[in-house]
């Protein structure tokens, strides 16, 4: 089960609202979202919070009409669902036709029977063409890089400074786990509000 919030800032602090996701299909479409529950003016801050069981939240920031930002706690987990794999896939830049593809075999609720062979089989090309040539050899990323064969990575994928001019820094996003978005929410002066529409 999903459940997903939306935290929007204002001169008297936070509001929220619960949402449905139902009608997202896009990164766009949540951004939207956000962007309408904007209270003061299109420059607020919006949050979209989303967990599914504990098993992984995501966060995705939007300011005003610039582009959003995403962090998924864990890329690997989240992208086995179908609201997951809309962020993975946005962050790893998949093809939107492929993404339509995967989208038609997972389940909203749960996870992707067949989805480790797939995860395999992508990951095939990549190491064949590493081993055919020094093209594919590649500097260390950085931390909130995405591979660049493409592959969903096990662990957080995004920018995990996200909230960190918001009062939870980089390192503290990075070890949540559990109450996540309970731990975020109290970071944000946003418990209370947050609570009320769980």
């Amino acid at each position: 089960m999903y459940f997903a919030a939306l935290l929007a800032r204002t001169e008297d602090g936070w509001e929220a609202s619960d949402t449905e996701l139902d009608d997202v299909e896009t990164l766009s479409d949540l951004a939207d979202l956000a962007r309408e529950a904007a209270a003061d003016g299109a420059d607020d801050t919006v949050l979209v919070l989303v967990e599914q069981e504990d098993a992984w939240f995501g966060v995705v920031r939007v300011d005003g009409e610039e582009d959003p930002r995403v962090f998924v706690s864990n890329a690997a987990v989240a992208a086995r669902s179908s609201y997951g794999a809309m962020l993975t896939d946005e962050l790893l830049g998949h093809d939107q036709d492929d993404e339509e593809d995967d989208l038609d075999t997972l389940d909203l609720d749960g996870t992707e029977d067949g989805y480790e062979d797939e995860t395999a089989e992508a990951a095939e090309p990549a190491q064949a063409a590493g081993a055919d040539g020094a093209a594919d050899v590649l500097d260390g990323p950085d931390a909130d890089d995405p591979p660049s064969d493409g592959a969903v990575p096990a662990g957080p994928l995004g920018e995990s400074a996200i909230l960190a001019d918001l009062g939870v820094s980089e390192r503290r996003l990075l070890a949540l786990d559990g109450d996540a978005l309970v731990t975020i929410a109290d970071a944000l002066g946003a418990a209370e509000v947050l609570e009320a529409v769980r």
